[in-house]
């Protein structure tokens, strides 16, 4: 858990397929960049297309996509001196993840994080994926 302004903080970094099913996910201190985590949750996994926000806008990581055989569909951050295109019509299906993430918040467990240390969270998060999965 991370310590920020509003106190002990976690985030939870999601990688979904295309019906929004939860495939992955990792757990880091709040004040972790999104990137740096994509990269790890991709691993090997196959896809036509890699759907992300802004936040997920960077070089390697759209190298790492690109290397996997797949599609970087991410928007450029509005301070890149070069805007790459992205596909703006398959980018509207990153509501997937969005719903996926709402599913997963009607566990109360999960939505109002009542565990207190790391590995009890993480247990509370693949319990709730699994259940979805089912």
């Amino acid at each position: 858990m991370g310590r920020s302004v509003g106190g002990l903080t976690t985030k939870i970094h999601l990688l979904s397929d295309e019906l929004g099913l939860p495939v992955s996910f990792r757990i880091t201190a709040g004040q972790r960049h999104d990137s740096t985590e994509a990269a790890a949750l991709l691993g090997q996994h196959r896809a036509q297309a890699v759907i992300a926000d802004k936040g997920y806008d960077s070089q390697a990581l759209v190298e790492q996509i690109e290397g996997l055989g797949a599609k970087p569909v991410i928007p450029p951050r509005r301070y890149r001196l070069c805007l790459r295109p992205y596909d703006a019509e398959l980018y509207k299906l990153r509501n997937r993840i969005e719903r996926c993430f709402n599913r997963l918040k009607q566990f109360r467990r999960f939505a109002t994080r009542y565990c207190k240390s790391a590995l009890a969270f993480r247990a509370t998060v693949a319990l709730a994926c699994a259940w979805l999965r089912l």
